[in-house]
């Protein structure tokens, strides 16, 4: 079906205005037309197990929703990537959050970043500011953060929040999520968690001396 576009367009893309065509997937979306689908959005090396492991993933996922979308896909690659790397470069050791009126908001954090522990100190525009603030004092990076959302799990004030974090780094975007009683705590797990996968996909794309640059400090060489 892939091969023979006859079968499932009636125009060119090119006629409409649209450089090339793209397919929605779904449930009913088979593996070949699933890595067709990874390679259109940047992904053309992965091995064969993340390849797996992903399409199981969106399998499950396209059992929940009725269209799967490029992002939802692009969030179970990378997911995928932090598995098959087994190790973290940025992990969240400590946090604590001083909000209130009359001052300003400050957080105080400390990180292990590539196995070293790191303590830092920020204020910001609001609690969550500050958070982001104290991991960029950290991991010095330059990143977009083109989306913040905060949902409630559960009803209550005492309802697990899950926080998703969406950065975008030279054209190269990752999602991150976190999930905690504590909002300011899923926050920061969400933008490290999406700062992680971005650090993976820096190093996918990476010339080779810096890839083993990265690794020998993720081994702590």
């Amino acid at each position: 079906m892939l091969k023979n576009r006859q079968t499932y367009e009636i125009m060119t893309p090119e006629s409409v205005g649209v450089k090339q065509t793209s397919l929605v997937m779904g449930k009913h979306s088979g593996r070949h037309a699933f890595k067709d689908k990874l390679n259109s959005l940047g992904y053309p090396d992965l091995t064969d197990d993340i390849v797996s492991n992903t399409f199981a993933k969106f399998k499950v996922l396209a059992d929940k929703k009725k269209l799967v979308y490029d992002e939802d896909i692009i969030a179970l690659v990378d997911e995928s990537l932090i598995v098959d790397n087994k190790v973290n470069a940025i992990n969240l050791k400590s946090l604590k959050v001083f909000a209130g009126t009359g001052e300003p908001q400050r957080a105080e954090m400390t990180l292990d970043v590539y196995g070293e522990i790191k303590k830092a100190t920020e204020t910001g525009d609001g609690p969550v500011d500050a958070i982001f603030k104290c991991i960029k004092t950290l991991y010095p990076h330059d990143v977009n953060l083109q989306l913040y959302q905060v949902h409630a799990v559960t009803e209550g004030t005492d309802a697990q929040a899950t926080v998703s974090v969406k950065i975008e780094e030279n054209g190269k975007t990752t999602v991150g999520q976190a999930a905690d009683t504590d909002t300011l705590v899923a926050s920061a797990n969400a933008y490290i968690n999406s700062l992680n996968k971005m650090i993976i996909k820096r190093d996918k794309t990476a010339p080779e001396e810096q890839q083993n640059y990265e690794t020998q400090k993720m081994k702590g060489i």
